[in-house]
């Protein structure tokens, strides 16, 4: 695969992602100890890192000493499991933003990634390819939104069959599913707003509403909730 690094582009993307890590704690894991080296030595990411692992129970440990606000790593490591990371992190430091980098491209593994409450979601095989979809994860979770391009959404849908909701899930209006469909797309309120034609205010509403009634304590299990469920079409 030919990497697409452009001088004009590679240029726009170190200056988005500047403006991303001003003031982040980063801690990276990955069990590839050469991409974890690029990933910590890059411009600039490795002015915000504060540690980096190649296991699973190293990167919980640096969390809970360096307590970052992001977490950024892929699903195998050289020992444990990046799954396993994820959901202890959520766990401990709920205000932590968690990025997974997936290798493996299957249903299976982006439903145990969206399971594991992971904030963006984004495939190793889209990096350079000019999809963006790095740098927008980083955009979308700098404006409290969650990152699951359409690609990941569709795998990530129905796991659970309708038929098996509880009864609570069941009494989302029509209108609060188009605003977690929103969610899930990684808008902003206002963005949702402005497609649905209602307030900010109105939206903000509808979003507690569906967090209710799905159990949810965060838009990040809201979305999640909703694919895993299929209440919501993946490709809108």
């Amino acid at each position: 695969m030919e990497l697409r690094l452009d001088s004009r582009g590679l240029h726009q993307a170190i200056d988005d992602a500047a403006q991303f890590f001003q003031g982040q704690r980063v801690v990276a894991c990955c069990g590839d100890r050469f991409t974890l080296t690029c990933l910590c030595l890059t411009e600039p990411i490795r002015r915000s890192v504060v540690g980096a692992a190649t296991s699973e129970d190293e990167g919980f440990g640096l969390v809970l000493s360096t307590q970052p606000s992001l977490l950024i790593c892929t699903e195998d490591l050289e020992s444990g499991y990046g799954m396993n990371l994820l959901r202890r992190v959520r766990a401990e430091l709920p205000g932590c933003h968690l990025l997974i980098v997936l290798v493996r491209e299957t249903k299976a593994v982006v439903q145990e990634a969206m399971e594991a409450y992971a904030d963006a979601v984004i495939f190793k095989s889209s990096l350079g390819t000019g999809n963006g979809d790095f740098i927008q994860a980083l955009k979308t979770l700098s404006e409290g939104g969650v990152y699951f391009p359409e690609e990941i959404r569709r795998l990530g849908a129905g796991k659970v069959l309708k038929q098996d909701l509880p009864t609570l899930i069941e009494e989302l209006t029509d209108r609060e599913l188009e605003v977690v469909a929103g969610v899930a797309r990684g808008l902003t309120n206002h963005a949702i707003g402005s497609c649905l034609g209602i307030s900010v205010e109105t939206v903000k509403t509808h979003v507690v509403n569906a967090k209710g009634k799905l159990g949810a304590s965060d838009r990040t299990q809201m979305a999640v909730t909703a694919l895993l469920y299929g209440l919501i079409d993946p490709a809108n």
